[in-house]
């Protein structure tokens, strides 16, 4: 599945306000500087995601963005689809010529997808959570 820039970075958002421990809202300026992500770029991210119901937005001094459902009800796949367009809804945006691969690259297609509609924020951030706790930095020389 190709995904732009922009679908990563949506990505990174919503995996970032899943994983905050606080259940009020995030800062933009807070989410773009643990992500790596342009201010003004999440910011038209975010407008967008909004639109979409995945997230909701604050107003005033402790305002931000916070998830609109719980983590464990939005899925990759469906932040993807509504990011990239149906342009990109298959894994191979390509001409539906007949070729000795057009079952194997349909078989892919329904692969990928299986796997980004059945993960979850939820599941991302437990696994990540899970997998920083067992790095454990030997810093003796």
């Amino acid at each position: 599945m190709t995904t732009s820039v922009k679908g990563e970075y949506a990505l990174h958002a919503l995996f970032d306000l899943a994983t905050q421990d606080s259940n009020g809202p995030v800062k933009i300026a807070d989410i773009a500087r643990r992500q790596k992500i342009p201010q003004k770029f999440l910011e038209l991210i975010l407008s967008g995601l909004k639109q979409g119901g995945f997230v909701e937005s604050r107003r005033g001094a402790d305002g931000g963005y916070l998830l609109a459902r719980p983590a464990d009800a939005i899925t990759v796949g469906e932040v993807l689809r509504h990011i990239e367009g149906s342009r990109n809804s298959g894994a191979r945006s390509r001409k539906r010529v007949e070729t000795p691969f057009s079952d194997m690259w349909t078989q892919v297609d329904s692969s990928v997808s299986a796997v980004i509609d059945h993960t979850t924020f939820a599941d991302l951030a437990r696994t990540w959570k899970d997998r920083q706790s067992k790095y454990v930095p030997n810093w003796e020389i």
